[in-house]
């Protein structure tokens, strides 16, 4: 069975506003998203470590200031679960309680609901003994609603718009591979048509590619239908990516199951992070980071990216993998 987990991860980690804006547009709106924020994921899984309440599906833990003139912070706690479970609603609640314990601060827990079942809505957990009782409710957000909201998605400039509907499709078309390449290419087409920038192109069909896996025969149909796109809106970003993969020989990523557009979105999104987070990266090292097919190495880098201390740091970890 395909796990949906890291794509969603990491299109919340680079799309986050969008994220809150598409699925609970009430808290986008009570964030001050000029004072930026902050993923706190490594202390989540620490507080949660030891919970036997269920597997996890997406949790992503942040810190963000709301617009209420105060200096003071909540955590937002945002699970993705694609499966139902029976103590989903209990598992939210424990861990709302350990957060605010740990951190002493508002916590704010939301769950999208990635599940194919219309009628599984866990919204709350209650429990009551002797008198004393609890109620916890949380905000939701069900995916399969979108199905009936879909010319919404495809008029809508918010980029998470297209990771729902690949992961909707991807869903709808899991024994029906012709239609999932039909659908796989609509999207990328709808990629070029929204008029965003190189690097969100190539981060969304990245998370596109992730989510909706094709047989090796219908990728190749793929590479030929994306040339032909890109030949149309003028815009070689993908496949082009991909024909310089080639040419560099990248086959170890292949051979783990790894298509060449992912490997080299990987290199692409490492390298936007380290240019937006120190300004720009020296050609030795980017060099080195273009030559890089090492699967374990490049998601060691991607991993900790967003966090590390310096390039040279980055460097050594990606070694590290490499030589493990």
């Amino acid at each position: 069975m395909f796990d949906f987990d890291s794509p969603w991860k990491e299109a919340i980690e680079f799309y986050l506003e969008d994220f809150l804006l598409l699925l609970f547009p009430e808290i986008h709106a009570a964030v001050d998203w000029s004072r930026g924020y902050e993923f706190l994921d490594k202390e989540l899984q620490q507080i949660v470590r030891d919970s036997e309440l269920g597997r996890r599906y997406v949790d992503k833990l942040v810190k963000v200031w709301l617009k209420n003139g105060e200096e003071k912070w909540i955590l937002i706690h945002i699970e993705v679960q694609g499966d139902e479970e029976a103590e989903f609603g209990q598992r939210m609640f424990v861990y709302y309680i350990r957060l605010f314990d740990n951190y002493n601060r508002p916590v704010v827990s939301l769950a999208v609901l990635a599940d194919e079942n219309p009628n599984w809505r866990p919204a709350n957990y209650q429990t009551a003994l002797c008198g004393c009782e609890v109620r916890f409710d949380f905000p939701t957000a069900k995916l399969l609603d979108f199905t009936e909201r879909w010319s919404d998605l495809e008029q809508s400039q918010n980029r998470i718009a297209v990771v729902v509907m690949a992961h909707l499709k991807a869903k709808e078309t899991t024994r029906d591979p012709n239609s999932r390449l039909r659908w796989k290419t609509q999207l990328v087409r709808f990629l070029f048509e929204r008029g965003w920038t190189r690097q969100d192109i190539l981060e969304l069909f990245r998370l596109i590619d992730w989510l909706m896996v094709l047989p090796d025969d219908l990728e190749r149909t793929l590479a030929a239908d994306l040339a032909t796109i890109e030949q149309e809106k003028k815009m070689p970003y993908i496949t082009g990516f991909e024909r310089r993969a080639i040419e560099k020989g990248v086959s170890q990523g292949l051979s783990q199951g790894l298509s060449l557009a992912q490997l080299e979105g990987l290199r692409d999104t490492i390298q936007a992070v380290l240019e937006v987070r120190f300004g720009g990266i020296e050609p030795q090292t980017l060099d080195e980071l273009k030559s890089l097919t090492d699967l374990a190495a490049l998601q060691a880098a991607r991993a900790v990216v967003q966090t590390v201390d310096s390039v040279e740091s980055l460097r050594t970890i990606w070694r590290q993998a490499r030589q493990s």
